[in-house]
Protein backbone atom coordinates (compact mmCIF):
# COMPACT_ATOMS: atom_id res chain seq x y z
CA UNK A 1 0.00 0.00 0.00
CA UNK A 2 1.46 3.47 -1.47
CA UNK A 3 1.50 6.19 1.37
CA UNK A 4 1.08 9.39 0.36
CA UNK A 5 3.66 12.31 1.70
CA UNK A 6 1.39 14.28 3.39
CA UNK A 7 0.98 11.78 5.89
CA UNK A 8 4.60 11.40 6.56
CA UNK A 9 4.79 14.11 9.69
CA UNK A 10 1.75 12.94 11.07
CA UNK A 11 2.57 8.89 10.91
CA UNK A 12 6.20 10.17 12.69
CA UNK A 13 4.23 11.93 15.01
CA UNK A 14 2.16 9.38 15.84
CA UNK A 15 4.84 6.82 16.45
CA UNK A 16 6.71 9.26 18.76
CA UNK A 17 3.39 9.87 20.63
CA UNK A 18 3.10 5.81 20.87
CA UNK A 19 6.63 5.15 21.25
CA UNK A 20 6.65 7.26 24.54
CA UNK A 21 3.52 6.56 26.39
CA UNK A 22 4.87 2.99 26.13
CA UNK A 23 7.94 3.99 28.15
CA UNK A 24 6.28 5.58 30.28
CA UNK A 25 4.01 3.19 31.06
CA UNK A 26 6.58 0.85 31.40
CA UNK A 27 8.45 2.63 33.74
CA UNK A 28 5.94 2.67 36.04
CA UNK A 29 4.51 -0.22 35.59
CA UNK A 30 7.46 -2.25 34.64
CA UNK A 31 6.11 -5.89 35.29
CA UNK A 32 4.07 -6.76 32.55
CA UNK A 33 0.74 -7.38 33.14
CA UNK A 34 -2.80 -8.40 30.70
CA UNK A 35 -3.06 -4.61 30.76
CA UNK A 36 0.21 -3.90 29.28
CA UNK A 37 -0.99 -5.85 26.18
CA UNK A 38 -4.20 -4.50 25.83
CA UNK A 39 -2.60 -1.47 25.94
CA UNK A 40 0.16 -2.12 23.05
CA UNK A 41 -3.09 -3.86 20.69
CA UNK A 42 -4.86 -0.44 21.44
CA UNK A 43 -1.47 1.59 19.98
CA UNK A 44 -1.26 -0.94 17.05
CA UNK A 45 -5.10 -0.49 16.36
CA UNK A 46 -4.45 3.58 16.78
CA UNK A 47 -1.78 3.64 14.31
CA UNK A 48 -3.54 1.41 11.58
CA UNK A 49 -6.38 4.12 11.98
CA UNK A 50 -4.42 7.01 11.07
CA UNK A 51 -2.32 4.73 8.44
CA UNK A 52 -4.96 3.89 6.37
CA UNK A 53 -6.11 7.84 6.83
CA UNK A 54 -2.88 8.20 4.14
CA UNK A 55 -2.73 5.94 2.02
CA UNK A 56 -2.98 6.89 -1.97
CA UNK A 57 -3.70 3.49 -3.93
CA UNK A 58 -2.59 3.90 -7.62
CA UNK A 59 -5.99 4.56 -10.09
CA UNK A 60 -6.09 4.19 -13.66
CA UNK A 61 -7.76 7.59 -14.82
CA UNK A 62 -10.36 7.25 -18.17
CA UNK A 63 -8.66 10.50 -19.31
CA UNK A 64 -11.94 11.89 -21.58
CA UNK A 65 -12.51 15.81 -22.83
CA UNK A 66 -16.30 15.51 -22.25
CA UNK A 67 -16.19 14.00 -18.95
CA UNK A 68 -15.98 15.51 -15.56
CA UNK A 69 -14.03 12.90 -13.61
CA UNK A 70 -15.09 12.60 -10.12
CA UNK A 71 -12.67 14.82 -7.77
CA UNK A 72 -12.29 12.38 -4.43
CA UNK A 73 -13.74 9.33 -3.24
CA UNK A 74 -16.92 9.22 -0.66
CA UNK A 75 -20.45 9.89 -1.29
CA UNK A 76 -22.23 12.52 -3.45
CA UNK A 77 -24.53 14.32 -0.98
CA UNK A 78 -25.88 18.04 -3.01
CA UNK A 79 -26.73 17.56 -6.51
CA UNK A 80 -28.97 21.09 -7.23
CA UNK A 81 -29.04 23.74 -8.98
CA UNK A 82 -27.51 26.78 -7.25
CA UNK A 83 -26.19 30.21 -7.90
CA UNK A 84 -22.27 30.12 -7.00
CA UNK A 85 -21.10 33.85 -5.51
CA UNK A 86 -17.61 33.75 -5.54
CA UNK A 87 -16.66 33.27 -9.31
CA UNK A 88 -19.10 32.93 -11.85
CA UNK A 89 -22.13 34.97 -10.31
CA UNK A 90 -24.77 33.02 -12.02
CA UNK A 91 -26.52 29.39 -11.58
CA UNK A 92 -24.19 26.34 -11.58
CA UNK A 93 -25.02 22.64 -11.01
CA UNK A 94 -23.09 21.57 -8.22
CA UNK A 95 -22.15 18.54 -7.00
CA UNK A 96 -20.62 17.60 -3.75
CA UNK A 97 -18.59 14.74 -2.28
CA UNK A 98 -18.68 14.01 1.05
CA UNK A 99 -14.84 12.49 2.29
CA UNK A 100 -15.56 10.09 5.59
CA UNK A 101 -12.42 9.82 7.69
CA UNK A 102 -12.62 6.27 5.97
CA UNK A 103 -12.02 6.69 2.84
CA UNK A 104 -8.86 7.96 0.44
CA UNK A 105 -8.33 11.49 1.14
CA UNK A 106 -6.30 12.57 -1.95
CA UNK A 107 -8.07 15.06 -4.09
CA UNK A 108 -7.78 15.02 -8.54
CA UNK A 109 -8.31 17.68 -10.89
CA UNK A 110 -12.12 16.53 -12.43
CA UNK A 111 -10.65 18.24 -15.65
CA UNK A 112 -8.02 19.42 -17.16
CA UNK A 113 -6.79 22.55 -18.50
CA UNK A 114 -5.25 26.01 -16.88
CA UNK A 115 -5.61 27.39 -13.78
CA UNK A 116 -7.92 31.14 -14.20
CA UNK A 117 -8.30 31.40 -10.75
CA UNK A 118 -7.19 29.90 -7.07
CA UNK A 119 -8.05 31.48 -3.73
CA UNK A 120 -7.72 30.28 -0.03
CA UNK A 121 -10.45 31.56 2.59
CA UNK A 122 -9.53 31.24 6.41
CA UNK A 123 -12.85 30.23 8.15
CA UNK A 124 -14.43 27.85 10.56
CA UNK A 125 -15.01 24.07 11.29
CA UNK A 126 -18.23 23.16 11.09
CA UNK A 127 -19.76 19.45 10.09
CA UNK A 128 -18.82 19.27 6.06
CA UNK A 129 -22.81 18.47 5.40
CA UNK A 130 -23.80 21.84 7.56
CA UNK A 131 -25.55 23.91 4.57
CA UNK A 132 -23.46 27.00 5.48
CA UNK A 133 -19.63 24.74 5.41
CA UNK A 134 -19.50 25.81 1.75
CA UNK A 135 -19.30 29.84 2.31
CA UNK A 136 -18.09 29.48 6.56
CA UNK A 137 -15.51 26.64 6.51
CA UNK A 138 -11.76 26.91 5.88
CA UNK A 139 -11.97 26.28 1.87
CA UNK A 140 -9.79 26.73 -1.36
CA UNK A 141 -11.35 27.71 -4.89
CA UNK A 142 -9.96 26.96 -7.98
CA UNK A 143 -10.89 27.32 -11.48
CA UNK A 144 -9.78 25.58 -14.38
CA UNK A 145 -10.53 26.69 -17.20
CA UNK A 146 -10.82 23.52 -19.92
CA UNK A 147 -10.06 24.18 -23.31
CA UNK A 148 -13.03 22.69 -25.13
CA UNK A 149 -15.56 23.46 -22.47
CA UNK A 150 -14.74 26.42 -20.46
CA UNK A 151 -14.29 27.23 -16.52
CA UNK A 152 -14.87 24.58 -13.84
CA UNK A 153 -14.96 25.80 -10.10
CA UNK A 154 -13.90 23.39 -8.12
CA UNK A 155 -14.17 23.68 -3.98
CA UNK A 156 -12.03 21.81 -1.47
CA UNK A 157 -13.58 22.29 2.39
CA UNK A 158 -12.90 21.70 5.80
CA UNK A 159 -15.20 20.15 8.26
CA UNK A 160 -15.28 19.33 11.73
CA UNK A 161 -12.13 16.79 12.07
CA UNK A 162 -10.15 18.06 8.59
CA UNK A 163 -7.91 21.00 9.97
CA UNK A 164 -5.77 21.02 7.22
CA UNK A 165 -6.48 21.63 3.30
CA UNK A 166 -3.59 20.78 0.70
CA UNK A 167 -3.90 22.38 -2.87
CA UNK A 168 -1.05 21.91 -5.34
CA UNK A 169 -2.90 24.64 -7.23
CA UNK A 170 -1.24 28.36 -8.88
CA UNK A 171 -2.65 30.10 -11.27
CA UNK A 172 -1.59 29.73 -14.36
CA UNK A 173 -0.68 26.25 -14.27
CA UNK A 174 -2.00 23.66 -16.49
CA UNK A 175 -3.34 20.28 -15.43
CA UNK A 176 -4.36 17.02 -16.20
CA UNK A 177 -7.53 15.56 -15.79
CA UNK A 178 -7.13 12.98 -12.92
CA UNK A 179 -3.98 14.26 -11.66
CA UNK A 180 -3.29 15.27 -8.06
CA UNK A 181 -5.13 18.28 -6.89
CA UNK A 182 -4.62 18.51 -2.87
CA UNK A 183 -5.12 16.34 0.57
CA UNK A 184 -7.63 17.45 2.71
CA UNK A 185 -6.64 15.40 5.91
CA UNK A 186 -9.38 13.10 7.80
CA UNK A 187 -11.93 13.71 5.81
CA UNK A 188 -14.68 16.58 4.60
CA UNK A 189 -16.23 17.71 1.22
CA UNK A 190 -15.27 18.31 -2.39
CA UNK A 191 -17.71 20.52 -4.48
CA UNK A 192 -17.99 21.16 -7.89
CA UNK A 193 -19.72 23.60 -9.97
CA UNK A 194 -20.70 22.87 -13.89
CA UNK A 195 -22.57 24.54 -16.53
CA UNK A 196 -26.13 24.39 -16.02
CA UNK A 197 -26.26 22.14 -19.29
CA UNK A 198 -23.83 19.58 -17.99
CA UNK A 199 -25.51 16.26 -17.65
CA UNK A 200 -25.36 14.35 -13.98
CA UNK A 201 -24.34 10.59 -14.39
CA UNK A 202 -24.09 10.16 -10.63
CA UNK A 203 -27.11 9.70 -8.31
CA UNK A 204 -27.68 11.80 -4.84
CA UNK A 205 -25.97 8.88 -2.00
CA UNK A 206 -23.74 6.68 -4.96
CA UNK A 207 -20.43 6.39 -3.59
CA UNK A 208 -17.83 7.73 -5.81
CA UNK A 209 -13.81 6.73 -6.73
CA UNK A 210 -11.89 10.08 -6.97
CA UNK A 211 -10.46 9.56 -10.76
CA UNK A 212 -12.46 6.87 -11.73
CA UNK A 213 -16.47 7.68 -10.99
CA UNK A 214 -17.55 9.75 -14.16
CA UNK A 215 -19.51 13.00 -12.57
CA UNK A 216 -20.72 14.31 -15.71
CA UNK A 217 -20.75 15.01 -19.11
CA UNK A 218 -20.28 18.38 -20.45
CA UNK A 219 -22.97 18.48 -23.38
CA UNK A 220 -22.27 22.49 -24.68
CA UNK A 221 -19.53 24.49 -25.49
CA UNK A 222 -19.01 27.14 -23.34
Amino acid sequence: MKIHREGYTSLFMTLLFIAGLSVIINILWPVQTTWHYIGYAVFVVVFIIVLQFFRSPVRKIPVNNDQVLCPADGKVVVIEKTTEDEYFHDERIQLSIFMSPVNVHVNRYPAGGRISYFKYHPGKYLVAWHPKSSIDNERTTLVIDHPVHGEILIRQIAGALARRIVCYSNKGDVVEQGSEMGFIKFGSRVDVFLPVSTEVNVKLGEAVRGGETVLATLTKHL
